[in-house]
């Protein structure tokens, strides 16, 4: 692009001895900045205010698990993904509603002084070598219920001078605990507007979107010692108007932060970064001890006092059987019933209710009598077969194997099983599953965290393997994300084994579901003897149990579904496509063929699962509706072995991208291959144990 907008306060920072024509924003090339041409301040102010305005980026920053993520899908539209330079961290970006600002979404940081990489993004965006930065301010979210550690964050990016809001998230949760803050009192402290919000209900949106007119840099302040003061002072005299203020410059200096260095190097000339270095270098000394510890205790101690201050802490009103139940969800000999009732209660409303009626009834009447015969002849006029068997043959047409199935079969029971995750998170009794489980987990090399993303496997495995950035040592990682791949099926895949299995005994199930869990157990039990490392230990907030929202509980399910739906159904489209194209030009036969010894002669199965395998690859779902699709030409052994293999694989390719990028090249090709080998391996002797055995699932 060869044009960039910016702001007033950005000129007058950069060309203070120039008086520009207007108080709007203007157009400069950002090549002339780049090269400094003569006189371009002059042809500048000529120009007069840019053809349009866009307002600066803005940036959502905070600790871990304070709600940034539903904040920023409440705030923005226009999502997307982007790599920051660098790093091997993505952020997202969106517009912000009605006002057409970019908001990015930073990872977890528990301060702006650590060297992991997720919080060096959050802070980085900030002292991009983009001119201007893309982020121009800060929108800072705070937990209501620990409100301490996010005012040490505050204090942090206070230094940084640049336009700030505090966002104060999860006011409910925190008034459940007894908790009351003076947001008046705490504004004036801060010197910034404080907004409360419950991002997940939507509380709070306006006042937010209203209080953004309002950003402006915090006047809070803790008290350093005075030759830290002195160090500011000197920063500030020998720096000319930097977009960032000298005291946050002179901090990350201090604690010889790398891009700081970068940063003044891109900005000023090579003298002045030798110059400040050794200043900082000099000032270091009267404090061998440790910079970082000193400020980080700084921070923290004037966050408890600010604390103390703005908030009171009552004995909360609980209802007592709530408060018992939550007990009995924790110890062994009650919780135990309890987690076996919750995957009862879970499999009767999505098994049963979604996967059979609901879909049986969406299948017979509005496909089978209504649209099926609807396209057919809405096609017939198309005069060629290969357009017209493209569109609707019933075995690799896209409307039949593709939009067919996804709206049929994927869409009722991914919303039900929405709807009941929705209500176990929302009611707080995940975390006290993790404590349940901690023991048992202990025993795979995880601890009680771990349950939370294979819990979310059975949701999405590519967002699963994400979540895996919450445990605390890289084995940790490895063991869940490869218990990920090998042994949960994500909610699509659900869907559909529930459909089949429901077809037939209830061995079938009981083969399928206790074979899952019992190589879960296993596999985690063998990683943990033979992967090097330690496991971390077991820290969790534990929020009150609660009756759920079911309003709001239904109203994510359906916001979930509808971008899932978006995301899925030009895949499923695709998919059919290739198996169309591919039978089409004779290579699903000649693939089928190759593919007998393994699938046919060592798996026992039907030579269609190759069409199967190849959509499972493309979409793990869209292989799962194709199996229902096919589940005819299948005995009830077959399915269930197939059903298995297709669990055992490793899923979409979106998992395998994610995988790659969260793993690194080495690990990932290690699971990949290692999965690929077992589900073989495990789908042949699940096939000749059977056959042994004389079992048909009959």
């Amino acid at each position: 692009m060869d044009s960039v907008q910016f702001s007033l306060n950005w000129y007058k920072t950069r060309y203070p001895r120039t008086t520009p024509a207007t108080t709007a924003c203007f157009t400069i090339t950002r090549n002339a900045i780049a090269m400094n041409l003569p006189n371009h301040e002059q042809k500048c102010c000529a120009q007069g205010p840019g053809p349009a305005r866009e307002q600066p980026g803005l940036v959502l920053v905070g600790n871990m698990n304070v709600g940034k993520s539903t904040l920023f899908r409440q705030l923005c539209r226009e999502i997307t993904t982007v790599h920051f330079p660098g790093t091997t961290v993505s952020i997202k970006k969106g517009l912000i509603k009605d006002t057409g600002q970019t908001l990015f979404l930073t990872p977890g940081i528990c301060s702006i002084f650590s060297q992991n990489e997720d919080e060096l993004v959050s802070r980085d965006i900030l002292l991009s070598p983009a001119d201007p930065a893309p982020a121009q301010g800060v929108i800072l979210v705070a937990d209501a219920k620990n409100i301490t550690r996010s005012l040490a964050i505050a204090f942090q990016y206070a230094e940084y001078g640049l336009p700030m809001l505090l966002a104060v998230n999860m006011v409910d949760e925190a008034s459940s605990r007894g908790v009351e803050i003076d947001f008046n009192r705490l504004s004036r402290i801060l010197g910034i507007e404080i907004c409360a919000t419950i991002a997940k209900e939507g509380v709070g949106l306006r006042s937010l979107l209203a209080a953004l007119k309002e950003m402006r840099p915090a006047t809070a302040r803790v008290t350093y010692p005075d030759w830290v003061e002195d160090f500011f002072e000197k920063v500030a005299a020998r720096l000319d108007g930097p977009a960032i203020s000298p005291r946050g410059i002179g901090l990350l200096l201090l604690t010889e932060d790398r891009e700081i260095e970068r940063y003044l190097a891109r900005r000023y000339d090579e003298a002045t970064l030798v110059e400040l270095k050794e200043l900082a270098a000099a000032h270091r000394r009267q404090d061998p001890e440790g910079f970082r510890i000193l400020v980080s205790t700084l921070y923290n101690n004037r966050a408890e006092q600010v604390a103390r201050e703005i908030q009171q802490v009552r004995p909360p009103t609980r209802n007592p059987f709530l408060v018992t139940m939550g007990d009995w969800c924790t110890q062994l000999h009650t919780g135990i019933p309890i987690a076996m009732a919750v995957v009862a209660a879970m499999y009767l409303f999505v098994g049963s209710f979604a996967a059979t009626l609901v879909v049986d009834t969406i299948n017979a009447t509005l496909f089978e009598k209504f649209l099926i015969p609807l396209t057919v002849k809405l096609v017939a006029p198309i005069p060629s077969a290969f357009i017209r068997d493209m569109i609707v043959d019933p075995d690799f047409g896209i409307l039949p194997t593709g939009v067919f199935l996804a709206l049929g079969l994927v869409l009722p029971v991914f919303f039900c099983f929405y709807i009941a995750f929705g209500i176990l998170q929302d009611s707080g009794y995940l975390p006290r599953l993790s404590i349940l489980l901690n023991k048992i987990f202990q025993k795979m090399g995880l601890n009680g965290k771990g349950v939370i993303p294979l819990i979310m496997g059975f949701s999405c495995v590519t967002m699963a393997i994400l979540t895996t950035r919450m445990l605390g040592s890289n084995k940790e990682r490895i063991i869940a994300t490869l218990l990920l791949l090998l042994g949960i099926p994500c909610a699509p895949l659900i869907a559909v084994m529930l459909i089949i299995l429901g077809r037939m005994p209830v061995s079938a199930s009981l083969t399928v579901f206790g074979l899952l869990l019992a190589q879960v157990f296993i596999a985690g039990f063998i990683l943990n003897k033979i992967l090097p490392g330690t496991r971390s230990p077991f820290l969790m907030e534990i929020p009150p149990l609660r009756v759920p929202k079911l309003t709001m509980v239904v109203k994510n399910a359906a916001r979930k579904t509808y971008f899932f739906m978006i995301e899925t159904v030009p895949i499923f489209i695709l998919a059919s496509l290739v198996v169309f194209l591919f039978q089409r030009m004779g290579g699903l036969e000649m693939l089928e063929r190759a593919a007998r010894p393994l699938v046919t002669t060592m798996m026992g199965l039907p030579e269609k699962s190759v069409q199967v395998f190849i959509k499972t690859i493309i979409r793990r779902e869209s292989g799962a509706a194709e199996l229902e699709h096919l589940h005819n030409v299948y005995t009830n052994r077959q399915l269930v072995v197939n059903l298995l293999v297709m669990t055992f694989l490793t899923p979409c390719m979106n998992a395998i991208i994610v995988l790659f990028k969260e793993r690194g090249a080495r690990v990932a090709t290690i699971i990949v291959t290692a999965v690929l080998i077992y589900a073989i391996t495990a789908g042949t002797l699940l096939n000749h144990a059977c056959r042994l055995l004389g079992i048909t699932f009959s």
